[in-house]
């Protein structure tokens, strides 16, 4: 393997573009860009001495490059990723995995011993995540006892869907709000407190926009030790909020968008219920700021860690297989809303992908609008 890693990016919106900006200004790691593919012509190619196809297939076949990120609408991933993963490539995968766990289990089937197959979860790299991630694993909250996390802070006009013919249909995204936006939040909520034994799932279905799929959505968890949970995501809300509790017997961390507080108790819940004689009393609390303060560039993050992976073989932040999880958490919520039934996880993903059929059968690509939208990336994170 070369010192430097040939990176061929798949897809050039507005993603596609902001990795490139990454990888140029060198926060990526050891990577160039030697080839883009798109589906139009391409002056940005020439501009940094790369090749331009119109065919993904011809720039995996082309023998220009190590790795690809495909940064494509999420109803191709399953066929690009496939393709490259049958050709030996390395492969980074833009959110989400695919349209549906079932997808996402027949790439994962694809990826042979020594390829590197990573997925572009990016806020496991937020500070702010990363330390309650270090918190819980110390087990400083004791046993989880209740989460709950209202992320309503993904408020889209109306034009982010106009310019596009692929988002929030079924048949280009398999879902709207779960699959596009709070596929980050879902995944950072069942990496610090564990995936749910079940599901219940309440949305809203163009509730705000003129869209058919979900853009409100209210979810209830069961966790296998008896705790509970209940999350809460909106792309109709303004201002809206970013408020994340996990409550263990120790301890609880809550985030409120901007700081994490940890509130320990002295001694934990259920031991001084168990000996106070107090008839009102509750243990003794401390709460202290650990709100990590600094910055980082969380998608230059993962793509270096994804060109170590293949250089040096340090291990991946986001393994494309751990992108299941939020997967079928999402799949879950969008199943119970149709059926009006708790979903057990695991997930039966065959039966999942019939329900989603029916959904495709009757879904097509909108006609995309010709206004010229204003584009600020940084403002679309959250």
């Amino acid at each position: 393997m070369n010192e430097t890693v040939r990176l061929g990016i798949i897809g050039l919106g507005n993603i596609g573009q902001q990795h490139i900006a990454h990888v140029r200004s060198g926060e990526a790691g050891s990577c160039v860009v030697s080839a883009l593919a798109s589906r139009g012509a391409s002056t940005l190619a020439e501009e940094i001495s790369a090749r331009h196809y119109s065919d993904y297939r011809q720039l995996i076949d082309s023998g220009n490059c190590d790795a690809v990120i495909v940064a494509t609408p999420t109803m191709s991933h399953k066929e690009i990723g496939s393709y490259a993963l049958q050709k030996g490539l390395h492969v980074l995968m833009e959110k989400p995995l695919g349209l549906s766990v079932a997808e996402g289990e027949a790439l994962l089937a694809e990826a042979r011993p020594g390829q590197v197959f990573a997925l572009m979860l990016n806020q496991r790299v937020a500070p702010v995540f990363s330390k309650a991630k270090e918190v819980i694993s110390a087990g400083v909250l004791g046993t989880l006892q209740r989460t709950q996390w209202t992320m309503t802070n993904w408020f889209r006009p109306e034009v982010y869907y106009q310019v596009s013919d692929w988002r929030a249909t079924w048949r280009g995204e398999g879902g709207g709000l779960l699959l596009n936006q709070c596929i980050h939040n879902i995944d950072i909520y069942q990496w610090l407190c564990g995936v749910p034994t079940s599901v219940r799932g309440f949305c809203g279905f163009g509730k705000y926009h003129d869209i058919e799929v979900e853009d409100e959505a209210t979810a209830y968890f069961e966790y296998e030790n008896g705790a509970t949970g209940v999350f809460t995501g909106s792309t109709g809300e303004a201002p809206g909020v970013n408020r994340l509790d996990i409550v263990g017997d120790k301890a609880m961390l809550s985030f409120d968008g901007v700081q994490l507080l940890l509130r320990e108790n002295t001694p934990g819940t259920a031991q001084y219920s168990r000996e106070t004689r107090d008839m009102f009393g509750q243990p003794d609390n401390c709460k202290t700021d650990i709100t990590p303060h600094k910055i980082v560039n969380q998608h230059a993050l993962l793509i270096a860690n994804f060109v170590d992976a293949i250089l040096t073989g340090v291990d991946l932040i986001a393994p494309a297989a751990q992108g299941i999880n939020s997967l079928a958490i999402a799949n879950a919520i969008l199943w119970s809303a149709w059926s009006g039934e708790r979903i057990a996880l695991p997930l039966d993903s065959g039966a999942y992908q019939l329900a989603l059929e029916d959904k495709l059968a009757d879904s097509r690509l909108r006609q995309k609008s010709d206004i010229k939208p204003v584009i600020d990336m940084e403002a679309s994170y959250r």
